[in-house]
C-alpha cells in the first residue's frame, strides 16, 4: 500500500493537487515534493476555502495537518 502511495504522489509531481486540511481550509498547488510523513512541498498555493482566493506562494505543509489529498486524473495513452 504505502509503494502504491508513493508511485501516486510520484506522478503527481509538478502536477496541482487539493488538499484538505485540519483547519477546514482547502489548498490548491503545484507539488513539488513529499516525503514518508506526507509533508509537501507546493508551489503557486492558493487557499481556495472562499470565494475570494488567496494566494499563499511556496508552503510546506506538514503531513499531520492533511486530511485529504485530491490527485490530477491520470492521462491515459
Amino acid at each position: 500500500m504505502a509503494d502504491e502511495i508513493s508511485t501516486l504522489m510520484a506522478n503527481s509531481k509538478d502536477k496541482v493537487v487539493l488538499l484538505r486540511l485540519r483547519n477546514n481550509k482547502t489548498i490548491q498547488g503545484t507539488l513539488k515534493d513529499f516525503d514518508i510523513h506526507m509533508n509537501l512541498t507546493l508551489e503557486n498555493a492558493e487557499d481556495i476555502s472562499e470565494e475570494k482566493h488567496t494566494s499563499i506562494g511556496k508552503v510546506l505543509l506538514r503531513g499531520d495537518n492533511i486530511l485529504a489529498i485530491s490527485l490530477p486524473k491520470e492521462e491515459s495513452n
